[in-house]
């Protein structure tokens, strides 16, 4: 999947409860699903830390439609001048 397909998906499940439920409170779900990855990473079983990535890219596509960013373009410098 396309990042661009992620937000097209995140948007078309949930973009009208991201809207209303707004960005300061998906920034803080966004968090607690970093925290979840982390405790996966350091104790969890694969299944475990694919189902927290998962959780994290959704979060992040829907603050990125929340911000009517892409994450195409934020992901372009990475292919254009990667930071060193």
């Amino acid at each position: 999947m396309r990042l661009d397909e992620l937000q097209s998906l995140m948007d078309d499940l949930y973009g009208e409860a991201d809207r209303a439920r707004g960005i300061p409170p998906t920034v803080a779900w966004l968090c607690e699903e970093l925290g979840e990855l982390a405790q996966a990473v350091r104790k969890g079983t694969r299944e475990e830390q694919l189902h927290e990535l998962g959780d994290v890219l959704a979060w992040l596509a829907s603050l990125a439609n929340q911000l009517d960013l892409s994450l195409d373009e934020a992901m372009a410098r990475y292919v254009d001048a990667p930071p060193r």
